[in-house]
């Protein structure tokens, strides 16, 4: 048995989604804002505290119905019927649907849960949603509140604003669980339909339906929680913290080890040990307190019947590891130690040692708590006539990055479901399941992790005013197109570079070395705002950037590529001509955007020919421009072939007066020839043998990074990108929180 898949509805920014679950592992990634801190919640909320929603973790566009459903309420005549049918409610609620795959030989475990007798396993569909306990009570609680401040603001005939003013008032400063409530309903997997552009299609049920009595996952699923921990007043954080490794050994101990606690026959010599060091250490306080016992006896005390006084020991195994320094970190291998071990308390070890130390061992902790191994099997059960053992475990990991370093981040998403299913009765074995859910911001975890089971929060904007932004769930599975060349290279590409993109604002893909390095300087002087954003910088030329299409696209991530002319005649490469019938060799170009290839055509595009049609793409390519080589002479049109003579023709000034090697001395002595197209010939001749990445280097050691001008075309791109990327953070930072408190 495992969870297929989840469907989200009215939470939060997560206004419609479908989750689709791996076997093992599922990481969570995206941008900040994205939505995966509200996928956490919202199975935290749902199948383990119901007690947690809040009126912002609905939806907040959906307030505005509503307080439409109170407004009607509060203007209805006495004499009038109210409208308490549930519908409208669900529609603006928010709701978790849970589709579990359960194999033929598993239906006794669901058998309350069966929608049909024709049902015969595969998908088992069940709705959670937060709903209203008691339609008319609640109409009556809110009527008679709104009608009392009303008729207290109007006595008092001063504008002010009394609870309730609005339903949303009513909830906000009422207890919310007090007239809501979470309740279960069968679904029929006959009735799924697939997502819409990314956005779920909920089945509806029908109005009268009976909910589900109880706990319909109570003895199905053990859900476990690693959280955030985002700071001291987190108001999400209702779980244990971590805590040091010794207070988890303590507490491990307790439960799972102890020996005086049920012993067993594996007990008894831990128990004759130590019954015989209570017996020696008794003998010695006697006679060590021998002596000042007999003195307080000549004082007449006690007292009453002059009672002789007794030293008696109680000796807990618990005791020896109730301090701080219970665990230690020997500094020598074994073997290699004396009589006198070397070690160190374990908060003399590195912080980020201790953390995956410790939240391996809370992976420990939940899994023999599920496999009720030793102790836990007969204190926790002994009433019971029957030990349940919840055929899934599923665990809920959010951010590990938090408390992890960097060097240890891959070692612990790398370990994780590993140590989850060390047991005897898990490791391969299809009796019991485990799914591991993480969400992250690191993209070591994410490089490390499988591809198939990252699944992409993706920012959808706001439609209209009335809107919030909101966010879809895509299967980076199948991300990647349907060519299996082309999702080969792309995997093995991020796998040898890295997966920054997929938590990036923006993304910047660059043809070479030369771009990388000064494209950073260009933003960091000239566009303050794209320099305070998340920007992924992919180097990838144009012959191989188009192979990132179909992800690009898919994840619907504002991008600009920034790539070269590349001016080709008879199959050659050859210095960029207007009217000279050339055309372009970059693939990008011609393949993906704007996907023409005439030089002349190209050169004379508007931005807007550049641009994808849905606004989130853009090219940007060499384009015409004025120069002149000596002050006295008219400015001449000349077409640059790449990003480094497009750099040059920039500066030629610049370049007259540099001193230095290489790339840089070439352009030198061509800017002092007299004839403009002699030195584009000659800087392409150049550039073709050159060091293009020396040259940048050289340009940051020798030259104020401030004081060169950046080729025009690379120029309106990034105007372009940084347009996209306020924008999408105005839509976003200027509608109220939805209470999300998240990354997130």
């Amino acid at each position: 048995m495992r969870i297929d898949f989840l469907e989200i509805e009215n939470f939060r920014k997560l206004k419609s989604c479908r989750i689709s679950f791996s076997d093992k592992e599922t990481i969570f990634v995206g941008a900040n804002n994205s939505g995966k801190t509200s996928a956490m919640d919202a199975l935290i909320n749902f199948l383990k505290d119901k007690s947690r929603f809040k009126t912002k973790d609905i939806t907040l566009s959906n307030w505005g119905e509503i307080n439409a459903i109170g407004n009607s309420w509060a203007e209805k005549d006495q004499e009038d019927e109210p409208d308490l049918s549930i519908e409208p409610w669900r529609k603006l609620l928010p709701k978790l649907d849970v589709w579990l795959y359960v194999e033929d030989d598993e239906l006794h475990h669901v058998n309350e849960l069966i929608p049909t007798l024709k049902w015969r396993g595969g998908l088992l569909g069940v709705r959670l949603i937060f709903e209203p306990k008691d339609l008319e009570k609640f109409y009556k609680d809110f009527r008679s509140s709104f009608l009392a401040a009303k008729e207290t603001k109007e006595a008092s005939q001063k504008n002010l604003k009394l609870w309730p003013y609005s339903m949303w008032d009513f909830l906000e400063k009422k207890k919310f669980e007090s007239l809501f409530t979470v309740k279960a309903y069968k679904l029929n997997p006959d009735a799924i339909e697939d997502p819409d552009q990314g956005r779920a299609r909920l089945q509806s049920i029908p109005e009268d339906m009976e909910p589900i009595e109880g706990n319909p996952f109570n003895g199905l699923i053990k859900i476990d929680i690693v959280n955030a921990q985002r700071g001291f007043s987190d108001p999400n954080d209702t779980f244990e913290n971590y805590g040091s490794l010794s207070k988890q050994l303590r507490d491990y101990f307790s439960k799972h080890l102890n020996p005086s606690d049920q012993p067993t026959a594996s007990d008894l010599n831990a128990l004759e040990a130590i019954e015989e060091a209570k017996q020696v250490f008794d003998e010695t306080l006697k006679t060590s307190f021998h002596k000042s016992l007999t003195e307080l006896e000549g004082l007449n005390y006690p007292g009453f019947g002059n009672p002789s006084i007794t030293i008696s020991t109680l000796v807990k195994p618990i005791d020896s590891l109730n301090h701080n320094s219970a665990v230690q970190f020997s500094l020598l291998k074994e073997g290699e130690q004396d009589d006198d071990p070397l070690s160190l308390p374990e908060v003399y070890n590195g912080l980020g040692y201790q953390n995956l130390i410790s939240m391996v061992f809370k992976l420990i902790r939940f899994r023999d708590e599920w496999m009720k191994t030793g102790k836990a099997e007969t204190t926790e059960f002994e009433t019971a006539d029957k030990i349940i053992y919840e055929p899934l475990h599923l665990v809920l990991v959010e951010e590990p990055e938090a408390h992890l370093h960097a060097q240890v981040q891959q070692v612990f998403i790398r370990k994780a479901f590993e140590v989850l299913r060390n047991d005897e009765n898990l490791g391969n074995k299809k009796q019991f399941s485990t799914q591991l859910i993480v969400s992250t911001h690191s993209n070591h975890i994410a490089h490390e992790s499988d591809f198939g089971a990252l699944r992409y929060f993706k920012r959808i904007l706001a439609e209209d005013e009335k809107s919030v932004p909101t966010s879809v769930v895509i299967d980076i599975s199948r991300a990647f197109g349907t060519e299996i060349d082309t999702r080969k290279f792309a995997i093995r590409y991020l796998k040898t570079t890295h997966c920054d993109l997929f938590f990036a604002d923006a993304v910047i893909m660059v043809e070479g070395s030369a771009e990388r390095m000064l494209l950073p300087h260009f933003i960091g002087q000239n566009f303050p705002n794209l320099n305070t954003s998340y920007i992924s910088l992919l180097e990838i030329g144009g012959s191989h950037a188009h192979r990132l299409r179909s992800l690009i696209e898919n994840l619907g991530i504002i991008t600009l590529i920034v790539t070269d002319l590349d001016a080709s005649k008879d199959g050659s490469a050859t210095v960029p001509k207007v009217g000279d019938g050339q055309v372009t060799g970059n693939k990008t170009i011609k393949d993906w955007l704007p996907k023409k290839e005439g030089l002349d055509e190209l050169i004379k595009l508007d931005q807007e020919d550049k641009i994808s049609d849905n606004k989130t793409i853009m090219a940007a390519y060499q384009i015409p421009v004025k120069v002149k080589l000596k002050e006295d002479e008219d400015a001449q049109q000349v077409v640059p072939y790449t990003f480094e003579d497009a750099l040059a023709f920039e500066n030629i000034d610049l370049f007259k007066s540099l001193e230095g090697v290489g790339l840089i001395k070439k352009f030198k002595d061509a800017f002092e020839l007299d004839d403009l197209e002699k030195s584009a010939e000659q800087l392409f001749e150049d550039l073709r043998k050159g060091e293009k990445a020396k040259l940048a280097l050289d340009l940051l050691f020798l030259q104020d990074p401030s004081e060169l001008k950046i080729p025009e075309y690379i120029k309106s791109g990034l105007q372009w990108l940084e347009g996209e990327v306020n924008n999408q953070k105005f839509i976003t930072d200027t509608v109220i929180s939805d209470g999300s408190n998240e990354e997130d």
